[in-house]
């Protein structure tokens, strides 16, 4: 039961956490770049029931990132550390296949970086909270 608190529950929360702020993120700010770049590129923005559960499930493989550097690591070294893992390496990639919409990174390199150490904090927090 012990391990289950320690390391089930921190990553449910940040999980949540995580898949809610990036849903909030694209609904208000986000899809309209996305939308507009895959137009220009005469693609179809991939849309489907199935992507939602794949960025749920990458929500989630976030979270556990972060709890396992957040254990090594301070608050600060684990938000940078997984903030690079998680986004820039992914904005990199996107931007070399040429499907990036960089007129979004000006808002979304703050919001991301805010995701990111909210999400470190919680298990940072509960890994506290825990051991105490």
């Amino acid at each position: 039961m012990k391990t289950f608190k320690q390391i089930v529950v921190p990553i449910i929360i940040t999980g949540i956490w995580i898949n809610i702020s990036e849903t909030i993120r694209w609904i208000f700010l986000i899809e309209p770049y996305w939308i507009e770049q895959y137009q220009k590129l005469n693609i179809t923005f991939p849309n489907e029931k199935v992507n939602l559960i794949v960025w749920m499930i990458w929500g989630f493989l976030f979270a556990i990132t972060i709890f396992i550097l957040s254990k090594k690591y301070s608050l600060f070294q684990t938000t940078i550390f997984s903030w690079f893992v998680a986004f820039a390496m992914m904005w990199v990639i996107i931007w070399n296949i040429g499907i990036l919409p960089t007129g979004m990174l000006w808002f979304n390199i703050p919001l991301s970086l805010l995701e990111t150490f909210i999400g470190a904090y919680i298990c940072k927090r509960y890994l506290n909270l825990v051991s105490n």
